[in-house]
């Protein structure tokens, strides 16, 4: 273990690896039983098009995360865990559901997507671009994801609802036992870190499930089970019809996605994590090819697109510093096949008044979002030209619900206000091309 991940040389413990790896497994299990339920259509009704199997794609689900984790923890020794990203399963669904392609045709396309990715990662552009952004843009994006991240949290614990009307967001129903159970393991969860407790937030995820099994939010659900079988999904990509505007369109979608999520959760991360280096992420190449090898193995699996988790601070948080515990988490994604009743327990979406909470993971993800919001203090505020950007960022991404949106606001206003205040040499050119790209994606693919 210590060749391959330089524990002494990082100030890491097994111990601790593993304890962290599991507080990042812990963060992240919803996505076992939220993709399913995404790609099998279950959230978008009858639309008359065929979707997903539910229980093909919960393997899929498992097993994509693993070896993708696993693959990170070893090749780039990081504790970035990955999986099949929220956003993106969204829009795979969206497409199949609008009849823009079948989701045989659909994992086809993030099969391409990923393959790009790995001719971009070798050819180092996306490891420029992370090189590229400015210190200011660097922290912005780590405040950005940590407010995502604490709005996630806020929104799916109940404490804060987006009711239909002009109201964006109202405080939740205090009548909704969700909301006292991620107030529980709010208090439990500060109380923990503020006396330095080690896995502070995991032993408080673990009380809350026990409070909130008492209270009726989770159920008993059993311990082992049978995994689902894969074949519904196992290698059923289609290629056909691809090259039609529609194909590119979709491939190019997953593709933007993809890059300028998992850049923005690699600064994020790795700020929080004091992984950065000169502002530059050492080994940013074994990374991103990893990241790469996910997506593409997600598609063979039967899974949209895997990326890097924001939800990996929180095992950086609880003391994660080396691959060891990425292995430790995709060990876990394993074990979930088998233990997946269990594993339900945790990440078993509350039903109040129509609408879905998972109270149990959502203290620890204010927690982690509040960590993550300190770097706020190294935007330079007296130098507009640097600061009004980085606003953008930090409040665009949890206002618009995407990390990817929020870097396109600032990284479009950076170069913006930089000419026109006169000092527009101080912009690096990869930050003038992410401008005109983000513009042209926005403006001509309207997607």
């Amino acid at each position: 273990m210590e060749r391959i991940f330089h524990l002494k040389e990082l100030g890491a413990n097994p111990r601790t690896e593993i304890l962290a790896g599991a507080t990042t497994f812990v963060t992240m299990a919803y996505i076992i039983f939220v993709n399913p339920v995404i790609l099998s259509g279950a959230s978008f009704g009858d639309t008359g098009q065929e979707f997903m199997d539910f229980g093909a794609v919960m393997t899929a689900t498992c097993i994509a995360a693993a070896a993708a984790s696993i693959f990170m923890g070893l090749i780039a020794n990081y504790p970035i865990a990955l999986a099949p990203a929220m956003g993106e399963n969204a829009v795979f669904a969206g497409f199949v559901a609008a009849g823009l392609i079948t989701w045989q045709q659909g994992l086809a396309a993030v099969l391409i997507s990923g393959l790009i990715f790995f001719l971009l990662t070798f050819m180092r552009v996306r490891e420029m671009v992370i090189d590229s952004i400015p210190p200011a843009l660097k922290h912005a994006i780590a405040v950005g994801i940590g407010a995502f991240i604490a709005f996630l949290g806020l929104t799916g614990g109940g404490l804060v609802v987006k009711p239909a009307g002009p109201i964006p967001v109202a405080l939740g129903d205090p009548y909704n036992p969700a909301v006292w159970v991620t107030l529980v393991g709010l208090f439990l969860v500060g109380a923990l870190m503020a006396r330095k407790v080690r896995g502070a937030i995991l032993w408080a995820l673990l009380a809350t499930t026990v409070f909130a099994g008492l209270i009726g939010v989770t159920h008993y659900h059993g311990i082992v089970d049978r995994p689902p079988s894969l074949s519904p999904t196992f290698l059923k990509l289609s290629f056909g019809g691809l090259l039609t505007a529609n194909g590119i369109v979709i491939v190019i979608v997953f593709l933007f996605m993809d890059v300028f999520d998992s850049i923005g959760t690699f600064i994020g991360v790795g700020q929080a994590g004091g992984f950065l280096r000169e502002g530059k992420l050492p080994r940013a190449t074994r990374a991103l090819c990893a990241d790469a090898t996910g997506t593409c193995v997600g598609a063979a699996l039967g899974t949209s697109t895997v990326t890097a988790y924001i939800e990996s601070a929180a095992g950086v948080a609880a003391g994660a510093r080396t691959g060891l515990a990425n292995v430790a988490t995709g060990l876990l994604f394993l074990g979930a096949l088998f233990l997946h009743p269990l594993a339900k327990m945790i990440g078993e979406a509350y039903v109040w008044e129509g609408g879905f909470f998972h109270p149990i993971t959502a203290p620890a993800l204010i927690a982690v979002g509040c960590l993550m919001m300190g770097s706020v203090r190294k935007i330079p505020w007296d130098d507009m030209s640097e600061a009004l950007p980085a606003l953008l960022i930090f409040l665009g991404s949890p206002l618009t619900y995407s990390i990817a949106d929020g870097l396109a606001l600032g990284l479009v206003a950076y170069p913006v206000i930089k000419l026109l205040s006169g000092r527009g040499r101080e912009v690096p050119v990869m930050i003038y091309i992410l401008a005109v790209v983000f513009l042209a994606r926005y403006v001509f693919l309207r997607i």
